[in-house]
C-alpha cells in the first residue's frame, strides 16, 4: 500500500514511456482501483512505434498499422494526453502542455500539476547544417517517414520509366542513404530488396540501373554487431552492387546533388538522413542536471541524480552501466530501454511503498540486425550468425519483443501470407495530401498540408 496519495506523470509514449505506464498498472493495480494513484502519460502520438519493424514496414513486409500500438487500449488504467509538455516547474511540481484542443481554443498550453515526474521524451534525429538537408532530406524515425520513403522510392521508378530525359532519369534512381547504424543500413537493405523486385514489374527499369549509396562517416557499420560482422555487411552490401563509402560525408545536397566529401557528386531525389539522434529537445529546457552530451544525469537506481520525484530511463537518460568500467553509460538502444523501464516501473512502485529500490543491471547479450529479405547478421553471447539463419533470428527476437499478443499475431501472420503470396508494390502517395484532388474539383489549389488546410 502507498503511503500516500500520488500523481505520475509519464512524458513520452515510446518504449520507456508505455512500458512504464504498463508496469505501473501492473505493480499498483489495487491503488489505481482504490483512486490512491493516478497515472497520466502526456504523448505527441496516441500510439507507440516499434522502429525495429520500420524498415520491413518501408519494404511492405509488415503493414503500417501493424507497427504500432495504441497506448488506450494498453494503458486501460491511466490516462493519456496526446500532447506535447512545452515546459517543467520540477520545484513546483508543474508541467505546461499544449494539445490539439489548446491550439484550437487559442488559450495558451494547460497546467498539469505531478508528484512523480518520469521523463521518457526519447531522441530526435541529430542533423548537422549540411546546404539542402532541410529541402531535400528524408528521415527514418517514424511510421509515417517509412511509409513515405516506401511510396517515394517507387514514385522514383515510376518517374525513371515515363520520363524521356537520361538526367532526370539518373537522379530518380539514386538513392543516397547517409549513416551506417542500424536504421540506415536496414531501411536500405529492406528498400534495395523491394525495389528490386519491383523492377520486375517495369519494362525499362532493371536492377542494374538503379544506384543505391551508403555514406557512413566511421570507418566501419553497424557498430553495434561487432567489427567482424561490420566487415561482413559491407562485403554483403557490395556484393549487391551497393556503393558503400567509409570514411566518408555527406557535405551538401542543395539542388538535388549530393555532394560527398570524397569528392563525388550525384544528381539524387533520394537522400535518407539516419546519421544518429539526440535527445529531445525538451530535456534541455527541464533544468535538471545534464550531461555533457545532453542527456539527463541518472543513477542506476533510474532516478534523475540529485533530484527527488524524477525518474528518467531510455534515449534521453545517461544511465550508469554497472556491468561496465566505472563512468561508463548504457547504450541507448532498445534492448536496455525495454529492460530500464520494468526496473523504473518497480522503483517508483517501490518508492511510494518506502520499499528499497532495485540496480539496473543489464550485460549486453548481443545484436540482430536484417540487410533485406533472407538475409542478415547477428551476434548472441559470443555467436555469430550470417544469412538466412540470423534474418530469422532477427525475425523471432523482434516478434518476442513487438508489445501484447494482438500484434504479434498479426505479424507473424502477415509474414506468413507474404512468404505464400507476391509483394504488393503500390504507391499510395496520394495519401500524404487526400484533399487535393476534391480541392482540384472545387477549383482551388492544391494544398500542400497532409491534412488539407492551407
Amino acid at each position: 500500500m502507498v503511503k500516500e496519495r500520488a500523481r505520475i506523470l509519464v512524458v513520452g509514449g515510446g518504449y520507456v514511456g508505455m512500458y512504464t505506464a504498463l508496469r505501473l498498472q501492473r505493480k499498483l493495480r489495487s491503488e489505481l482501483r482504490g483512486g490512491q494513484v493516478e497515472i497520466t502519460v502526456v504523448t505527441p502520438d496516441p500510439y507507440m512505434t516499434y522502429q525495429p519493424f520500420l524498415p520491413e514496414a518501408a519494404a511492405g513486409s509488415i503493414s503500417p498499422r501493424h507497427v504500432v500500438v495504441p497506448l488506450r487500449r494498453v494503458l486501460d488504467h491511466c490516462r493519456v494526453v496526446v500532447g506535447e509538455v512545452t515546459a517543467l516547474d520540477h520545484a513546483k511540481r508543474t508541467a505546461h502542455l499544449t494539445t490539439l484542443a489548446t491550439e484550437e481554443e487559442g488559450t495558451g498550453p494547460d497546467q498539469l500539476e505531478y508528484d512523480e515526474l518520469v521523463l521518457a521524451p526519447g531522441s530526435v534525429a541529430r542533423t548537422l547544417p549540411v546546404p539542402g538537408l532541410a529541402d531535400h532530406g528524408i528521415g527514418f524515425k517514424t511510421v509515417e517517414e517509412a511509409i513515405g520513403l516506401r511510396n517515394h522510392v517507387i514514385e522514383q521508378m515510376d518517374i525513371a520509366s515515363s520520363t524521356r530525359d537520361p538526367a532526370l532519369r539518373d537522379a530518380a534512381l539514386t538513392f543516397v542513404f547517409v549513416g551506417g547504424g542500424y536504421a540506415g543500413v536496414e531501411a536500405l537493405g529492406e528498400l534495395e530488396d523491394m525495389a528490386r523486385y519491383a523492377s520486375r514489374s517495369y519494362h525499362n527499369v532493371q536492377p542494374d540501373d538503379m544506384k543505391w549509396i551508403l555514406v557512413e562517416a566511421s570507418d566501419r557499420v553497424l557498430p553495434e554487431v561487432g567489427e567482424e560482422l561490420g566487415r561482413y555487411t559491407v562485403t554483403a552490401l557490395r556484393r549487391r552492387n551497393i556503393d558503400v563509402r567509409l570514411t566518408t560525408r555527406l557535405e551538401s545536397c542543395a539542388d538535388r546533388v549530393a555532394v560527398l566529401s570524397d569528392g563525388s557528386r550525384f544528381p539524387t531525389r533520394t537522400v535518407v538522413w539516419t546519421a544518429g539522434v539526440r535527445p529531445h529537445p525538451l530535456i534541455a529546457l527541464t533544468g535538471l542536471p545534464r550531461t555533457d552530451r545532453g542527456r539527463l544525469k541518472c543513477t542506476a537506481h533510474l532516478t534523475v541524480d540529485g533530484v527527488p520525484h524524477a525518474w528518467a530511463a531510455g534515449d534521453a537518460a545517461a544511465v550508469p552501466d554497472v556491468t561496465a568500467e566505472p563512468g561508463a553509460h548504457t547504450a541507448p538502444n532498445a534492448q536496455h530501454a525495454l529492460r530500464q523501464a520494468k526496473v523504473l516501473g518497480d522503483n517508483i512502485a517501490h518508492a511510494l511503498r518506502g520499499e528499497e529500490l532495485e540496480t539496473y543491471a543489464h550485460a549486453y547479450t548481443g545484436a540482430v540486425a536484417s540487410l533485406g529479405l533472407h538475409k542478415g547478421v547477428a551476434q548472441l553471447r559470443g555467436r555469430t550468425l550470417t544469412g538466412y539463419p540470423a534474418w530469422f533470428m532477427h525475425r523471432a527476437y523482434h516478434l518476442s519483443r513487438v508489445p501484447t499478443f494482438n500484434r504479434k499475431a498479426r505479424v507473424l501472420a502477415e509474414w506468413t501470407l507474404s512468404g505464400l503470396f507476391k509483394r504488393e508494390i503500390v504507391s499510395l502517395g496520394s495519401l500524404e495530401h487526400p484533399r487535393a484532388e476534391f480541392e482540384r474539383a472545387a477549383g482551388g489549389e492544391p494544398s500542400t498540408d497532409p491534412k488539407g488546410s492551407s
